[in-house]
C-alpha cells in the first residue's frame, strides 16, 4: 500500500481512523469540509465537533477542505461519511485506479444500495478495488485506546492484508476475510437491530428480553445475508455477532440512543435533532424493507423498525406484537 493514504469525512470515526493510522506512523491526508476545524485541527490537535478527547498526531496529517486535491495524493482512500451524503459528496471526484476502503455503516438511500455495489455501478470500480472495514469497534473507544478489533473485508487479499497491516496498533487488532457482501449488509442490518433495542429499552423492557432480542436479531441478519449473498460464513464471528452485541447494547451506539428517544415518545424529527448527528439505522431500515420485498426473508424485527419509524404505528402495540414472534 501506498504508505500515504486518504480519509475523506469529519465526523467521528474519520477522527478515529486518522488518530489510529497517525499512532501507527501512516501520513493521512484529510478531507473535510469544515475549515474552522481543519484550523482547530493543525493548531490544537483535536476534532473539535467529534471524539475532541482523540489526539492527533498533526504532523503525520495533511488537511484539506479541496477533496480532489485529496484524492490524488493517495492510492488508496477511506470514506468515512454517513451513506445519505455519500452520492452528493462524492460527484465530480476522479476516483480512477483507486483503493476505494468503506467504513460506512448504512446503504445509499436513493439508490438502495451498498456502498460497494454503489461503487461498482457510479464509479465503475472494479470489485477487487474495494474494500470494508467492519467491528465490533466505537469511535470512542478508541479515542480512549482501549483495545478494539476491526474485520477488513475484501475479495482482493492483498488488498484486505494491507489495509489490515495499517490499522493495526498497540490497541487495534485486525483480520480479513473475503465477505465483502455479508458484512456490509451485516453492518447495516446491526444498526437496525440496535434501533429495535433502543425502542425496547425506552418503553421499559429489560435485559432478559433484550437477551432474546438479540439472540434472535443475528438470526434475522443471518436469514437476510445468506439470501443476499450466499457463501459459507461464520455468522458468530465478531464480524457480525460481535457487531451487533456492541451496536445493541453500548452506551456509545447513536442507533440505540436513537431507538430509545422513539421509544420514550420522541418524534423521528425530534430524535435526529436532539442526536445531532446520522443514526445510519433510520435511512436503512426503509431501504432494507424494499430490497427484501424482492428476496421475501422473515425479518419480524426490520419490519416492527420499519411499521414504528415509517408508517407511525403505535410503539408500544407495534413491540408488543413483535414480542409474541421471538
Amino acid at each position: 500500500m501506498n504508505n500515504t493514504i486518504a480519509i475523506i469525512g469529519g465526523g467521528s470515526w474519520a477522527t478515529a481512523l486518522c488518530k489510529i493510522l497517525t499512532d501507527n506512523n501512516q501520513h493521512v491526508h484529510w478531507y473535510m469540509r469544515d475549515t474552522q476545524a481543519i484550523l482547530h485541527i493543525q493548531q490544537y490537535g483535536h476534532n473539535p465537533n467529534y471524539i475532541s478527547t482523540a489526539t492527533l498526531n498533526v504532523n503525520n496529517i495533511t488537511l484539506s477542505y479541496n477533496p480532489q486535491q485529496i484524492v490524488d495524493a493517495c492510492q488508496t482512500l477511506i470514506i468515512a461519511i454517513p451513506a445519505a451524503y455519500l452520492h452528493d459528496t462524492l460527484q465530480g471526484i476522479n476516483l480512477t485506479n483507486k483503493n476505494i476502503v468503506s467504513a460506512i455503516k448504512g446503504i445509499i438511500p436513493s439508490t438502495n444500495q451498498i456502498v460497494g455495489d454503489y461503487l461498482q455501478t457510479q464509479f465503475n470500480q472494479p470489485l477487487a478495488n474495494i474494500a470494508v472495514i467492519a467491528g465490533p469497534c466505537h469511535a470512542e473507544e478508541v479515542a480512549m485506546e482501549r483495545l478494539s478489533y476491526l474485520t477488513i473485508a475484501s475479495q482482493n487479499a492483498v488488498l484486505a492484508s494491507n489495509v489490515a497491516q495499517a490499522l493495526n496498533c498497540r490497541y487495534i487488532n485486525t483480520s480479513i476475510n473475503d465477505d465483502i457482501y455479508g458484512t456490509e449488509y451485516s453492518a447495516v442490518l446491526k444498526n437496525i437491530m440496535a434501533l429495535a433495542s433502543g425502542i425496547c429499552h425506552g418503553i421499559g423492557y429489560g435485559d432478559n428480553f433484550q437477551a432474546v432480542l438479540v439472540s434472535t436479531a443475528i438470526q434475522e441478519i443471518k436469514r437476510f445475508v445468506d439470501a443476499v449473498h450466499p457463501i459459507n460464513r461464520d455468522i458468530n464471528d465478531h464480524a457480525y455477532l460481535g457487531d451487533l452485541l456492541v451496536t445493541a447494547y453500548s452506551q456509545f451506539s447513536r442507533n440505540r440512543t436513537f431507538g430509545a428517544m422513539i421509544g420514550k415518545g420522541y418524534s423521528v424529527k425530534a430524535a435526529q435533532l436532539e442526536l445531532n448527528m446520522v443514526a445510519e439505522g433510520y435511512f436503512a431500515v426503509k431501504c432494507i424493507h424494499h430490497i427484501n420485498q424482492q428476496h421475501n426473508v422473515y425479518m419480524p424485527i426490520t419490519n416492527a423498525v420499519y411499521n414504528i419509524l415509517y408508517l407511525n404505528h403505535n410503539v408500544t402495540n407495534e413491540i408488543k406484537q413483535l414480542t409474541e414472534l421471538l
